[in-house]
């Protein structure tokens, strides 16, 4: 049993999937193959079921994975401490965000981050808030960076900053407000231009709206669009107004691009969390990244 065969094991359990495992491990899917039968040979266990190409574990396959990721999670600590020992710091943080974090907070982070420990690398992929929840379940990803919160008892999640959903509307379209106030009722009124579904954005809109009796199907939807930046273009040319994240909102706001309203009455405030699975062994590296993220938001760490 050695280091290479228990990557290639752990990686197709994680995938499900031997061609999945060889690209994560850049290896060829021959290769993957033939350290899986080494093992199950040396071991005298079939460690995972293939019917019907469907491929599951075992319960010796069960065994072996969790002593398999503390194993390599153990080889990591050793590499990781004798590289601090030396001053170098160095790996790969693979990141899952959705739109108003990855444009508005990540950056700042992994700047002050990557100032103490330049030889670190990130891999950040843009995902809604419900599917970098599960990429993170299915351990394809280690954090994320989200703007909903669900319950799901498998997540930790750690409160980042506040925000709120304003009304954004083309600087030439007058809506009848009250110092910047609108009455709900005005929103039938008007055309949208709305967040894709799975959006931390469009949930919080739909859920505060439907708390306060206002029938979500009378809205006049024009498109669904996935870019923030996407639907400030299309607000600004008058095509419709929409509800958006005021971080992401308040340089055009500022610039005289696009003017807003809050609703009556409404309270939309929402924040921004980081989250990852309860489940996930963090290797030294991914520590490192946690505590100095807990630094930087002035966040307590609790043991889960």
């Amino acid at each position: 049993m050695d280091v290479k065969q228990l990557e290639a094991f752990v990686a197709v359990a994680k995938y499900k999937s031997f061609s999945k495992a060889a690209r994560e491990l850049f290896l060829t899917q021959p290769t993957v193959s033939a350290h899986i039968q080494n093992l199950e040979k040396e071991l005298d266990a079939v460690l995972f079921n293939r019917n019907n190409k469907c491929i599951t574990l075992t319960k010796s396959g069960e065994i072996l994975l969790e002593n398999a990721v503390s194993i390599l999670n153990n080889c990591k600590k050793a590499i990781y401490d004798i590289k601090e020992y030396s001053g170098k710091i160095e790996g790969l943080i693979d990141i899952a965000s959705s739109s108003i974090p990855e444009t508005y907070i990540l950056p700042d982070f992994i700047k002050s981050f990557s100032s103490k420990y330049p030889d670190v690398k990130f891999s950040i992929s843009h995902f809604d808030s419900q599917y970098a929840i599960s990429e993170i379940l299915n351990g394809r990803i280690s954090f994320g960076f989200v703007g909903s919160k669900t319950s799901n008892p498998q997540i930790k999640y750690f409160d980042l900053i506040n925000d709120e959903l304003v009304l954004i509307a083309p600087i030439d379209l007058n809506i009848d407000n009250d110092n910047g106030y609108i009455d709900i009722d005005e929103l039938n009124k008007l055309k949208f231009i709305m967040r894709k579904e799975g959006s931390g954005t469009r949930n919080l809109t739909f859920n505060i709206l439907k708390e306060h009796n206002f029938n979500i199907n009378n809205l006049n939807i024009l498109a669904y669009v996935e870019s923030n930046e996407t639907i400030k273009e299309m607000v600004k040319i008058g095509l419709g107004v929409s509800f958006i994240s005021y971080k992401s909102a308040k340089d055009y706001i500022k610039n005289n691009k696009l003017k807003f309203y809050r609703v009556k009455n409404i309270n939309f405030a929402r924040k921004f969390y980081f989250i990852y699975s309860k489940k996930k062994a963090f290797s030294p590296l991914e520590n490192k990244f946690l505590s100095s993220l807990c630094e930087y938001f002035d966040i307590k760490r609790e043991i889960d």
